[in-house]
């Protein structure tokens, strides 16, 4: 059954901040251009206002569909927004440990959500787990949107990480006396957490010197955890490649690789690295949220509803719904499979542009794609085959001599690399593209659980690492260009 919303508020009130509050994301930061944040009207009104109009076709209109960022109820409404619930990629695996004495906590910071594990020391159990939205989210998907903010109001997005991770460790901890917590994320999202300035971040060439490590009391960030407890941010690898890279690499084992191997995360910042044991090199590239489905007009997360795959099938679409249910929408792995299908019947051109001059692909109604996704799927596509076609030239070597691809994050562990080979996001055989889970996580409680040895793995990863700027890469555009073909 959907997940109903009753909220009594005076007439005219808005309702961007009570249905954040409730899992209704805002891609574009609330400004109306994206059509994310749909929710519908079960019961109630809520006034259709001209964004609405430009955004909403008049039948989802007529459905009740409206968005969130413009709502203001004229009384009391009722709201469906499921569609904004869906599984966070967690990683319980066992990891080698140091034994030791009382319990630590991991953290994944991602732009889209937080994941939290709770570590007993004495032997290395995953006791605990919770994930959450990032609060950040209220203010926009993708980094480039929340550094534009941070850079008019400072203080705003510090405080909205640290207290939403304030409620998140406080959850998983309960009653144990936590000595540690140990952070990764992007370097957007380490500037933000520590109360770094991000105006380098924000033009080129998106140099930093501030991605370092850093270490808070809890005292420092208002948590209860304790007079005693740590709590640790890794450090960057360069420019936009963060400690989730870094900590991936460890999840990896990249020191004891003597093929050549490549890490992708596939989300709203694409961070890409490529290397053995030997060395690497790491570069950023500015993929957007289509991956995740933001930016797309029927996109929503992999939740009940959501077009999750498809194929081509008798000369039409076979899609499957998660949760068997009425279509609702189309997630980011659903909408890979769309396009790599349409192109197989002829209905997108390798340009990307619709066949026959129709309008839209209609998959299983309701739901359809525009030709304004198809574009978004591009220009994300682009970006990531572009970075590591450079990386690759860079390391003299070719795509096909690359042994595997491993892809971090949720979007890559549910990908379906035939698709992604099709509409070349990764343009090497699709044996040789392997999900890798939350490295993030994974590699940030090997370090955790790892004390002796954190130091110097983190240093000689580091090291080894040459940052590629991407964006001052006299070739990157001419690539990028020949990359957005499908």
């Amino acid at each position: 059954m959907p997940q109903l919303c009753s909220i009594e508020v005076p007439a005219g009130a808005e309702l961007a901040d009570l249905l954040f509050e409730r899992g209704v994301e805002f891609p574009c930061g609330g400004t109306s251009l994206c059509g994310g944040c749909r929710v519908r009207v079960v019961e109630g009104d809520i006034g259709v206002t001209p964004d609405m109009q430009a955004v909403l076709t008049p039948q989802e209109l007529a459905a009740g569909w409206r968005l969130a960022c413009q709502a203001r109820a004229l009384g009391r409404v009722t709201l469906e927004i499921e569609q904004w619930e869906g599984p966070i990629l967690s990683d319980e695996s066992r990891v080698a440990f140091e034994p030791g004495e009382g319990f630590g906590i991991a953290i994944d910071l991602g732009t889209t959500t937080l994941v939290a594990q709770l570590l007993d020391f004495a032997t290395g159990d995953v006791l605990a787990v919770r994930t959450a939205l990032n609060p950040q989210c209220a203010h926009g998907a993708d980094v480039m949107s929340r550094v534009q903010l941070a850079l008019r109001e400072p203080e705003l997005l510090m405080r909205s990480i640290r207290q939403g991770l304030a409620a998140l460790v406080q959850d998983v901890a309960g009653s144990r006396e936590v000595s540690e917590v140990l952070i990764c994320g992007n370097t957007v999202m380490h500037h933000l957490f520590c109360g770094e300035d991000v105006e380098p971040l924000s033009h080129v060439p998106f140099q930093t010197p501030a991605g370092g490590a850093r270490e808070f009391t809890a005292q420092d960030l208002g948590w209860q955890l304790g007079q005693a407890c740590r709590v640790r941010f890794l450090p960057g690898l360069g420019s936009f490649v963060g400690s989730d890279i870094l900590a991936g690499m460890v999840a990896l084992d990249w020191l004891s690789r003597e093929a050549l191997v490549a890490l992708i995360d596939l989300g709203t910042n694409g961070e890409i690295v490529v290397g053995n044991r030997h060395g690497a090199l790491c570069a950023s590239t500015a993929a957007g949220p289509a991956f995740e489905a933001g930016r797309i007009r029927m996109g929503m997360r992999a939740a009940p509803g959501a077009i999750s795959r498809v194929a081509s099938k008798d000369g039409g679409f076979e899609c499957h719904v998660l949760g068997a249910r009425v279509p609702r929408g189309i997630c980011g792995s659903g909408l890979v499979d769309a396009v790599a299908a349409a192109l197989h019947l002829g209905r997108v051109l390798p340009t990307g542009r619709l066949a026959n001059g129709t309008e839209d692909l209609s998959l299983l109604p309701p739901v359809s794609i525009t030709q304004s996704d198809i574009r978004e799927l591009q220009l994300a596509k682009g970006a990531i085959a572009a970075g590591l076609r450079i990386l690759m030239e860079r390391w003299g070597a070719t795509l096909d001599q690359l042994e595997r691809v491993y892809l971090a994050g949720a979007f890559g562990n549910y990908v379906n690399a035939a698709s992604a080979h099709r509409i070349g996001l990764l343009e090497l055989r699709p044996q040789k593209i392997e999900p890798a889970g939350n490295t993030a996580l994974r590699g940030t409680k090997i370090l955790l659980l790892g004390p002796s040895r954190r130091l110097a793995l983190v240093e000689q990863i580091a090291r080894m690492t040459q940052h590629v700027s991407l964006a001052s890469d006299p070739r990157f555009q001419d690539v990028f260009v020949d990359c957005m073909r499908f």
